[in-house]
C-alpha cells in the first residue's frame, strides 16, 4: 500500500489494488476515511473524528495535484 504522506497523525495512502476513480484513504488513531481527489470529497468515514476529517480534506486539497500524479504514476493511467 503506497503511502503518500504522514502529517498531524494522519496517514494518506492508497491500496495497490485500488480501483478508479482516483481516491485517497486516510487513517488516523480513531479510524479511516476515503476521499475522492477530484473533486475533493469525503466518500466514506469509518470512525475518523470531525476535526480529522476537516484536516484531511484541507491537506488533500493542498496536495491534490501531487496525489493525483502519484496515483496516475502508480496505476499507469
Amino acid at each position: 500500500m503506497p503511502e503518500l504522506l504522514r502529517l498531524f497523525g494522519l496517514r494518506f495512502f492508497f491500496y495497490s489494488n485500488d480501483h478508479r476513480p482516483p481516491h485517497i484513504h486516510v487513517r488516523g488513531n480513531d479510524g479511516e476515511a476515503r476521499f475522492s481527489i477530484n473533486p475533493v470529497n469525503c466518500i466514506e468515514n469509518n470512525g475518523l473524528k470531525k476535526k480529522d476529517l476537516y484536516l484531511a480534506e484541507a491537506i488533500i486539497k493542498t496536495n491534490k495535484e501531487e496525489f493525483l500524479r502519484k496515483w496516475n504514476e502508480f496505476f499507469k493511467s
